[in-house]
């Protein structure tokens, strides 16, 4: 299981009611627990025939290590109003393959005005305009995994 994976399950059980997370894949098993709120999550990655086995060191360093690597996006971002990701998933700009995007470069939203979609977890959350204004920029792919908070939009 690749590094972005493991980031997203941690992340979705922070943001999340559960407590505790296991998934299988191939032969690897991982099992995510939430300790406590102010806790930071362990993630233990063990073989399929030690499952049951004592687990070694939880891998803390996941997380923080990818933390770095959005730091350097922050600065490119233009100026005006952003409309961050509410949640980790999948951005798409249309609500189906083939139908028409939401919002073009260059067109005007009112607050309440589908901007996207995100995919997360099978459900399809609409994201609405907070602000309304011009939309200046898109700054995420269609298709293109987003971290919550990571800014999708820039309306002028």
């Amino acid at each position: 299981m690749d590094l972005r994976k493991l980031k997203t399950l941690i992340d979705l059980v922070a943001e999340s009611a559960i407590e505790e997370l296991e998934v299988t894949e191939g032969e690897s098993k991982v099992r995510i627990v939430k300790s406590s709120p102010n806790a930071q999550n362990q993630v233990v990655m063990v073989p399929q025939q030690q499952a049951y086995a004592p687990a070694a060191a939880p891998v803390a360093a996941a997380a923080p290590a990818a933390a770095p690597a959005a730091a350097p996006a922050a600065p490119a971002v233009p100026e005006g109003h952003i409309v961050k990701s509410p949640m980790v998933g999948t951005f798409y700009r249309s609500s189906a393959p083939g139908a028409p995007a939401f919002v073009e470069v260059g067109k005007e939203v009112k607050e309440g005005d589908t901007l996207c979609i995100i995919e997360a977890m099978k459900l399809l959350n609409e994201i609405d305009a907070d602000k309304g204004g011009v939309v200046k920029q898109i700054l995420v792919e269609n298709g293109q995994a987003v971290e919550f908070g990571q800014p999708l939009f820039v309306l002028g």
